[in-house]
């Protein structure tokens, strides 16, 4: 008889983030692994939109494992979110987050994860950050004055789901597909993120740096190609949308020139395979990001498995995937975090992220489509290997190994009645 332990995961499967994603794969490996009776309990993220489980029908499974509350301590505990939310509930307790985007976390995030018994994240550059960050600290419960990581910690990748994320030939959003191929231009580039706080050239995405170099690059030439940016503040709403247009306004005022090239704007919530759409149009050609810092870039991962290039800068958690020998990756220069980026126990005063090199970034926005033959063959060498070695499947065997290694498995057990000797009964008189 085989006893399954009780798995329960507090995560925001429900929502259209990053994080969401990263949730449903996790919950759906469990799930597929047949080793554990897994409950879900149902987090917000942030202010971004729930309602996903219901809009997309392939996940509306996941709903059955869904429980209101706590009923019972599980024998195992997992919390998809940021360490300093990190509570031990379990008679075993992991914590999985994407980890940081910057050379240092906070204080409170390392004492969240001493609070658990496993850390996953999702990158090499995760890890290293999480391991190297100490702090002297006057609380004797710490010990000797210093604040480190004292538990195990893995790296567990953001795998890609192969039968949404590949190259397609067919179209079935018409709406999307006629939208960009409706703009004059056949050579476009794509941005996938959001626009986060911060001054020109300091949000984490580095969405506006991105724009104005793009204006700058391209002015007063014939045949530019064109911008689109898949991006919001972090909501879906028309106000996120004008805010959104806002921003984009007053870079393009700033650029003194009557003729500049044109940036398109893709704002809401999109399925899975709308975006596999937007990345397999044949207008977009490149996708390019001048981010400053990430956890892991899931959709520099998802974009690269169709083939196309992908312009990136090179530090953080996508150069566990972004090969630079097949990819155009962008130099730069490890700085500290801008105040107007800041923020309390996430992106926090005296670490540091990446600045990109301004004329690398000018340089591979000319240089793709202008050798865009010669990228190409790269790039699909690069699609091929990551098919391989980051596909959900491949995140799936390293989840399970990775539990069987760390958390004792269900044992199967054979289930053994108790002999009763046979009683003589008394003879009737």
């Amino acid at each position: 008889m085989e006893l399954k332990k009780t798995f329960y995961v507090s995560a925001p499967v429900d929502t259209y983030s990053g994080y969401g994603a990263r949730s449903r794969d996790f919950v759906k490996a469990l799930i597929e692994s047949n080793k554990y009776e897994v409950r879900i309990l149902s987090q917000r993220w942030g202010e971004t939109r729930r309602g996903f489980l219901s809009d997309n029908k392939e996940w509306n499974f996941l709903q059955r494992y869904l429980i209101p509350n706590l009923q019972a301590k599980p024998d195992i505990w997992c919390q998809v979110t940021v360490p300093n939310e990190f509570q031990a509930v379990g008679n075993y307790n992991i914590g999985l987050t994407a980890g940081i985007e910057t050379t240092a976390c906070a204080p409170q995030w390392i004492e969240g994860c001493n609070r658990m018994d496993l850390i996953l994240v999702s990158s090499e550059h995760s890890k290293k950050v999480f391991e190297n960050t100490t702090y002297e600290t006057n609380d004797p419960r710490m010990g000797k004055g210093k604040l480190k990581l004292t538990k195990p910690i893995k790296v567990l990748f953001e795998g890609a789901d192969l039968d949404i994320y590949k190259p397609v030939k067919e179209f079935t959003n018409k709406k999307l597909y006629n939208y960009i191929n409706d703009i004059p231009e056949n050579f476009a580039y794509l941005f996938v993120g959001h626009w986060l706080q911060g001054e020109l050239g300091h949000d984490r995405k580095n969405v506006g740096l991105l724009i104005k170099a793009f204006y700058e690059v391209f002015k007063n030439k014939g045949n530019a190609p064109a911008l689109i940016l898949k991006t919001s503040c972090g909501k879906g709403s028309k106000m996120d949308k004008t805010e959104v247009l806002k921003r984009i306004n007053i870079i393009r005022g700033s650029i003194p020139s009557n003729k500049l090239p044109n940036v398109y704007l893709l704002h809401g919530d999109f399925t899975n395979s709308e975006i596999n759409e937007l990345y397999n149009h044949p207008k977009i050609k490149a996708n390019v990001s001048a981010t400053k810092g990430e956890g892991f870039g899931r959709p520099l991962l998802e974009f690269a498995l169709t083939g196309k290039p992908t312009i990136a800068t090179g530090w953080s958690g996508h150069t566990d995937f972004l090969d630079p020998k097949l990819t155009p990756i962008m130099g730069g220069k490890v700085n500290d975090i801008h105040p107007s980026a800041q923020q309390k126990d996430m992106l926090i005063e005296g670490s540091k992220w990446f600045d990109v090199d301004h004329g690398h970034l000018g340089f591979f926005l000319e240089d793709v489509k202008k050798n865009y033959k010669k990228h190409l063959p790269k790039s699909k060498t690069l699609g091929k290997r990551l098919k391989k070695k980051f596909s959900y499947e491949a995140m799936k065997e390293l989840i399970i190994k990775i539990l069987d290694e760390n958390v004792s498995a269900p044992t199967q057990m054979e289930l053994k009645m108790p002999k009763i000797a046979p009683k003589s009964l008394p003879k009737i008189q």
